[in-house]
Order: C-alpha cells, then sequence, then structure tokens
C-alpha cells in the first residue's frame, strides 16, 4: 500500500485501485482525473472531465477542487483500524479558508475512507452548508443509461437518476454489462446524509444534505473554527456479474474490520434477549418482572430487558416504588442470579411536562415553529422533546451513569426521537426551533448538534463500561427502521421494529425480510427485531428466523409449558455453542440464490466466520413455496477444505468441499409449508 507525488500528481493504490489527483499548481487546482480498479473494465468516471474531488458552501459562496486552492502540505497518514493513507492540506487562493483531505486505504479491498476537515481562518463568521466529502464526474451515457443503483442499504434496484435518503448508508451502482461498479458508503448520522447519483448533473456526490434538501445540514463556524464531516467510503471494482459479493464480502468485511464500529470491540455479543414490552407494556411491576425472569431464566434467555414502565416519571427516571418497592437493586440482583445479564429501557431525551427536571430547567426543551415546547415523536400530555445542545446532555449522561453503576444494567435501551420523528410526515416537525439554545443557532444546526452531541453520551457511557450494549432504537434515529453506521460506531444495535408477534408465520416473514433488508449492509448483531412473543404457537419459526440477526423475544415466558422452554433452552444452548465455536453474530451472509423473503418462496442465510472460515450456522426456510426440497449453496468459501454439514443434533448429513459447496449445494428438505432448518457448518477435522 502507498502513494506517491508524480508529474504534479498524487497517486493512491494498494494493489487493488489506482486514484490519482491533479495536486494544485499554477492554476490552483485540485481535481480527481482517475480511479478504478487496476484488473478488468471500468468506464464510470468521465476521461476527458475532472472530478471536482470535494464541495461545500461557506455564506453561500460555493468551494470545491476547482475554486483555486495552494498546496500547503501533503503527509502520511495512520489510521486506527490497520489503514494507511495521507492527508492533503490545501487554503484558498481568495480567503483565508482551509481544507484538510484525510484518504485512507485497507488491505486486500479497493476501498478507500475519505474525511473533510474544513477551517475558517476569516475574521469572520461563516455559515457552511451543502458539502460533498466525495464528488466524481461521470460518462455522458453508458454508465447512468445501463447502470442498476442499488440504494436503500444496497437493496433497492432502481434506473437513475437517483437522490440519496436517510435510509442510504450504502448505494452500491452495478454495471452488468462491464460487470463493474462503484461502492458509496456514507457514515453521516439519521436523516443528514446527503447522496446523489446523477441527481446533479453527470456527478456522484456522497456527504451530508443540501440546504435545499428537507433535512439540510448547516454548521455556523466561528472565525478560527474548524469542521470535521463524518467519513465516507467508496469502493471501485471490477469482474462481478453481480453485487452478491461486493455485499456480502467486501462490504461486510470493511465494516466489520476496519470501520470502528462499537460491536466489532464486544468480547461477548448477546446471543438470546428477552424484553418485557409484548404484551405487558407498561404493566409491569416487582411480582411480574421475577415471576417472567424466572420463567425466561428456564427457556435459556441471557439477558433480561425491562421496557417501559419501572420508571415514575419521564425526565426524572425514578423508580416507581409502588410497583417496585424494594426499588430495583433486588430486582437486578436477582436478574443476575439466574445467569443473565440485567437491561432497562430509558428515553434519552424526553421529560414530561410534570417532571421535576423539566420545572428545573424549561429552557432545555425543543420549540417548535410556533415557539412552544413539543413532543417530537408522538403528540402527548407527558412527553417534551430535550436539546442535547443545552445541559440536557450533562443531565441525561448522570441519570444513565447511575442506572448502570448503582443497579448493575448491562444493557441499555434508549428511545423516542431526538432530531426527527419516524412518525410525522412533513419535513418541518423535525430540528428544535428555538434561538436561544448555547448549541444551535437555528432549527437546521440544531439536527446536527442532536446527534453529535448524543454521540457524546454514549461515548461517555463507555468509558470504563467496554461491555455496556447500548441499544439506541430507530425512534432515536429518527426514521423508520433506521440503523446507519453514525450509529453504529457511538452504540452497539438498534431495536429496529415492533412487529406483533402473534401473527404466527407473518411475524416470521417480517423478521427474515427486515434482517435481509438491512445485512450485510449493517452488521445482523446489531439488528434487534421486536417483537415475536416466545409463547405464540409457532414459536419454534420465530427462534430460527430470529438466529439471523439478534436473537431477541417478548411475550410472556410463564405461559410457555416446561417443554416449550425446554425448546427454547435448546435452541439457546446451540446459538451460544455456535457463537463460542464461530463468533456467529460479527457475520452474516446471503445464500447464493436466494432474495428477499416471500411468500410462496424459499430463504435463507448463512453466518459464516468470515475471518478463519471454520464454520457458522445455515439457516433455511421455506414460506409457502410448492417445492418441500430445495438445494442450498454456500460461497464464500475456502474451495479445497473439506465441510461437513451437520443438523442441530450434531448428526452429520453430507460433506463436501467448499468448491462443491459453492457450486452444486446440499439438498433441504422442509415438510411443512412454513418451517425452517437450522444446520452447522464446519470445517472437517481429518
Amino acid at each position: 500500500m502507498e502513494y506517491k507525488i508524480e508529474m504534479g500528481e498524487l497517486v493512491m493504490t494498494n494493489g487493488l485501485f489506482t486514484r490519482r489527483i491533479l495536486l494544485p499548481e499554477e492554476g490552483g487546482k485540485y481535481l480527481l482525473k482517475e480511479y478504478r480498479p487496476l484488473r478488468g473494465e471500468f468506464a464510470f468516471m468521465d476521461p476527458d472531465a475532472d472530478g471536482e474531488e470535494f464541495a461545500f458552501t461557506l455564506n453561500d459562496v460555493t468551494y470545491t477542487g476547482a475554486t483555486g486552492w495552494k498546496l500547503d502540505d501533503v503527509k502520511k497518514a495512520e489510521d486506527l483500524e490497520a489503514g494507511e493513507g495521507v492527508v492533503v492540506s490545501l487554503r484558498a487562493l481568495d480567503t483565508e479558508i482551509g481544507v484538510q483531505i484525510t484518504y485512507i486505504w485497507y488491505p486486500e479491498l479497493p476501498f478507500v475512507r475519505k474525511r473533510l476537515k474544513i477551517t475558517n481562518g476569516t475574521s469572520k463568521e461563516q455559515r457552511l452548508e451543502s458539502v460533498d466529502v466525495e464528488q466524481f464526474q461521470i460518462g455522458e451515457y453508458a454508465a447512468p443509461t445501463f447502470s442498476w443503483i442499488y440504494s436503500d442499504y444496497g437493496r433497492k434496484k432502481s434506473i437513475g437518476p437517483y437522490r440519496g435518503t436517510l435510509q442510504d448508508s450504502l448505494i452500491v451502482i452495478h454495471h452488468p454489462d462491464w460487470e463493474s461498479g462503484i461502492v458509496l458508503g456514507n457514515e453521516a448520522p439519521g436523516v443528514l446524509k446527503g447522496a446523489s447519483v446523477w441527481s446533479r448533473g453527470r456527478k456522484i456526490t456522497l456527504g451530508l444534505t443540501h440546504a435545499d434538501e428537507d433535512f439540510p445540514f448547516r454548521k455556523y463556524l466561528a472565525a478560527g473554527e474548524s469542521f470535521t464531516a463524518p467519513d465516507v467510503f467508496t469502493g471501485v471494482y471490477s469482474e462481478q456479474k453481480d453485487i452478491h459479493k461486493v455485499m456480502n464480502q467486501m462490504v461486510s468485511d470493511y465494516v466489520r474490520k476496519y470501520m470502528g464500529i462499537r460491536l466489532s470491540r464486544f468480547d461477548e455479543a448477546p446471543v438470546y434477549v428477552y424484553n418485557t414490552w409484548e404484551p405487558f407494556e407498561f404493566d409491569i411491576d416487582e411480582k411480574m418482572v421475577m415471576e417472567t425472569a424466572k420463567a425466561a431464566a428456564e427457556a435459556g434467555i441471557k439477558e433480561y430487558v425491562i421496557d417501559d414502565g419501572w420508571d415514575d416519571c419521564y425526565g426524572d427516571w425514578g423508580i416507581d416504588y409502588e410497583k417496585f418497592p424494594n426499588g430495583l437493586r433486588p430486582v437486578v440482583d436477582y436478574i443476575k442470579s439466574l445467569g443473565m445479564k440485567a437491561g432497562v429501557w430509558v428515553s434519552i431525551g424526553t421529560a414530561s411536562p410534570k417532571s421535576k427536571v423539566y420545572k428545573e430547567h424549561p429552557e432545555w426543551f425543543f420549540k417548535n415553529q410556533d415557539g412552544k415546547d413539543c413532543s417530537l415523536v408522538i403528540e402527548a400530555d407527558n412527553k417534551c422533546t430535550a436539546c442535547f445542545s443545552t445541559g440536557w446532555a450533562d443531565y441525561i449522561l448522570g441519570v444513565l451513569e447511575r442506572l448502570v453503576d448503582e443497579y448493575g444494567f448491562d444493557y441499555l435501551k434508549l428511545d423516542f426521537s431526538v432530531v426527527s420523528s419516524p412518525y410525522r410526515y412533513t419535513k418541518e416537525e423535525a430540528g428544535c426551533y428555538a434561538c436561544d439554545h448555547p448549541g444551535h443557532r437555528d432549527r437546521e444546526e440544531s439536527m446536527w448538534e442532536n446527534y453529535d452531541r448524543m454521540w457524546k453520551v454514549f461515548d461517555k457511557l463507555h468509558e470504563g463500561r467496554e461491555n455496556l450494549f447500548i441499544d439506541c432504537t430507530f425512534e432515536t434515529m429518527g426514521g423508520l427502521q433506521l440503523v446507519d453506521y453514525a450509529m453504529l460506531k457511538h452504540a452497539e444495535g438498534n431495536w429496529l421494529s415492533n412487529f406483533k408477534g402473534d401473527l404466527g408465520e407473518k411475524t416470521d416473514l417480517r423478521i427474515r425480510q427486515m434482517a435481509w433488508w438491512r445485512s450485510p449492509a449493517i452488521p445482523a448483531t446489531s439488528l434487534v427485531i421486536g417483537n415475536a412473543e416466545m409463547q405464540d404457537e409457532g414459536y419454534e419459526n420465530h427462534i430460527r428466523s430470529l438466529a439471523g440477526a439478534l436473537p431477541i423475544f417478548c411475550g410472556d415466558p410463564r405461559r410457555l409449558p416446561e417443554t416449550g422452554r425446554q425448546v427454547m433452552k435448546k435452541y439457546s444452548e446451540w446459538l451460544q455453542k455456535m457463537e463460542d465455536k464461530y463468533r456467529i453474530m460479527f457475520y452474516r451472509q446471503d445464500l447464493p440464490g436466494y432474495f428477499e423473503p416471500t411468500l410462496g418462496g424459499c430463504d435463507g442465510f448463512a453466518r459464516i466466520n468470515r475471518e478463519d472460515f471454520s464454520g457458522g450456522i445455515i439457516g433455511f426456510f421455506r414460506h409457502g413455496g410448492a417445492e418441500d426440497t430445495r438445494m442450498v449453496r454456500v460461497d464464500g468459501l475456502i474451495e479445497d477444505k473439506i465441510y461437513q454439514i451437520l443438523n442441530m443434533e450434531g448428526n452429520e448429513i453430507i460433506c463436501m468441499s467448499g468448491k462443491q459447496m459453492e457450486e452444486k449445494g446440499f439438498a433441504v428438505t422442509i415438510e411443512e409449508k412454513f418451517g425452517g432448518r437450522l444446520y452447522e457448518i464446519a470445517v472437517r477435522e481429518d
């Protein structure tokens, strides 16, 4: 891996890609000249047009790589996640604006991670907007006409032009004729992700939302102040007939190994979790928790999470002593005595108007367009949303630290909206309109500040508590079923849905659809998919379906008979064994030839260790399909290694090489119209 400067150009490569940039000389331009894989056909970039490399506006003046710069410095960069790279420092020719661009690349992957730092060296405040960290110039006809754009976590296929949304952590542009494409990854938070694929001219842009979008990014920079935009990553590839291997191997390997996500630091990933929300909702108390905890432990549950209903008042987060007369500590101790970890639900940005904190600090709370206090998530008499750019951030950090340190909670489910709501459908109902909050000047700046300061709270919580699991829900992220890379760098999981758990096979289909939709762009163990209930008649297929994400259950375990608890425990022990052997919770791959789970079809997944390729698990499902026997193939294995397929009892079903597993596969028979099977796949030890 290296970079060099030759003939006025910065050249970067790791043996898989090359990227050339014209450095500023007399013309003062900093332009992308070439970015391509070193092998195969790749004709996306316009050879006669230079990419402007980045763009942003300051006080409505647009700056790009073409607007005139002086080169200050080029030096080696180092990354905490095993990457290497280069840092380029530029200074505008006509004003005291500085730009620092960092490029990082990694072994064995054709990806470049890019960071843009903007410094206001003038004596005046500057309003920063419309930040594109990456900007590519695309050819005139073939690329935009014949490429497929895979948006929405790389799963939604369309023809361009395309304007990105809050769900676009990952976009893949694939040209099936050339068998090549471009990966676009965005680490911006929530509703502030900005991307365009030839919808702003023949360009690809990637960074933060523009001033003309529904949720515009804005940041005011004082004289001498700098702003570092969230990282983006891009990849260029060739010789791939479809994006299956790009998504399941290249992207997932990069995210797991090099992005620096919180989950990758975890010693013990959650394997079998229970949450009280359904069917109890707010109707919980000490007796109910202890009884269900005992039943849950007998069913093999590893972590027990107390959801809403334990507290006396939103915002104050004291204990409701009518429900828990002895407090929470005896309850937590009892949960742990049963061999489980304990978790608790809190709304990280909500207080009741009746709360002590609201009465003492009304200045900490959101204002709507009319200047009134409001609840972002839903209108309710017991909810007001707090603004993290005030003293609320320090206050709620103290509350959460107390819950973790005094009561021994290992899992925090942090809920409700802090920037925007998944249940509101007009752009004006997002952000804080207060003009006197110390951390933001206006509604647009408040959106960035609330995400940024919430992440800092998460980071503080993790200090000295490395195995604290933070579940940042989709409501907190601000969009329906929204999860993204920004969150993954500060929290471990995301409560992704509230699917009803009593709809039989419909629940299973929704679970598997959601797991398929978000992965492999997002690590599957971060996908906390509720609310399958463990006492349902079809609970066994709930378990099999959830084995493709984070297995989490709701319901009333007391209603599960002893035989049912033993079946649940069998799955728990098997999944724990698989996790101990293969670290399955850090992986998930599609099965070749099987796509989104649908009624009338078959679907499946694999969770195979891609570090040592020693094995993992396979899940396969029949969901109303006409055939009871189908062939299942697995790719990405070591071709000349011999792999066994074993059932859950450890009996060998078939044995074949990694190459045979990919090309031929093995037969799975499911007699039930709606059913599934779980298997172990393991390297055979000779």
